[in-house]
């Protein structure tokens, strides 16, 4: 799965939980949080989505690496051991 992929799947679970955001709007490094007025159970379903969409288990100790863009695409990629090809870096 390329990194582009996973930008996708991580937007797919963001509009899941807050289907009144613009991803075009989304800065990658600013926490997802701030930008879209998440609470605790819009995160915690939010990870719940990546986890059913990417069959990834993801431990509570690394809940803080998803909290922006940029970082939850990092975090997946290492995860899942993605490779970089035609999502570049």
């Amino acid at each position: 799965m390329t990194r582009d992929d996973l930008r996708s799947a991580v937007i797919d679970a963001l509009l899941s939980v807050a289907p009144e955001a613009d991803p075009a709007r989304l800065k990658p490094d600013v926490s997802l949080r701030d930008q879209l007025d998440l609470d605790s159970m819009d995160l915690l379903n939010f990870i719940i989505a990546l986890h059913r969409a990417l069959q990834v288990d993801i431990p509570e100790a690394d809940y803080r690496r998803l909290m922006a863009l940029d970082g939850c695409v990092t975090y997946l990629e290492e995860k899942l051991g993605s490779t970089p090809a035609g999502g570049g870096r």
